[in-house]
């Protein structure tokens, strides 16, 4: 399921895509989560030449075609290339301040008052955490929430569903992003 979202399947992606649309008609916390006013923003890759090819971006167009949102606002973008997470080593994935620094933003032309950051995979939560805090910076009085499609559950001997969902908070503790739950 990982490996479709990360290779952009347009199949497979717009099959979760029509998921979150159908449980958003169900549940008051994920159809509240893509209400129509709220502004798209996809987390960008690890570097600044994959940004056009993003899993996260396709997912937000996808999101947004279907009606989860107003609209697609790529305005989050790496400056310069961290190291990718998802072939690092646990103690050497970039930290939060990392991905903070590595972030730029565009100033929007019109005001954006929810934003919901898009992203592929969630598992520490030190780049969703970086993304909201640098859009804080230029955009303090913007409400921003983070929604990742999958998220990891380290090495969990059995799984009770495949699709299930978690409503948790990304906080920053001890000097680094903690995932709740």
């Amino acid at each position: 399921m990982c490996m479709r979202v990360k290779n952009i399947d347009p199949l497979w992606v717009t099959h979760y895509a029509a998921f979150i649309l159908q449980t958003s008609s169900n549940d008051a916390r994920v159809s509240e989560l893509f209400a129509p006013d709220v502004v798209l923003v996809p987390v960008p890759g690890s570097a600044p030449a994959r940004e056009g090819r993003s899993s996260a971006l396709h997912l937000a167009r996808v999101l947004e075609s279907l009606g989860l949102g107003m609209r697609v606002w790529p305005g989050l973008r790496r400056a310069y290339a961290v190291r990718k997470s998802a072939t690092a080593p646990s103690a050497a994935r970039p930290s939060v301040r990392e991905h903070y620094e590595s972030f730029a933003v565009a100033l929007p032309a019109l005001p954006l008052p929810r934003i919901l950051l898009i992203d592929d995979v969630i598992t520490k939560g030190r780049t969703a955490l970086a993304a909201a805090a640098r859009l804080r910076t230029v955009l303090p009085d913007t409400d921003i929430r983070a929604f990742a499609l999958i998220r990891t559950l380290g090495f969990a001997d059995h799984l009770e569903r495949l699709t299930a969902w978690c409503y948790g908070v990304v906080h920053w503790t001890g000097g680094d992003a903690r995932r709740v739950p």
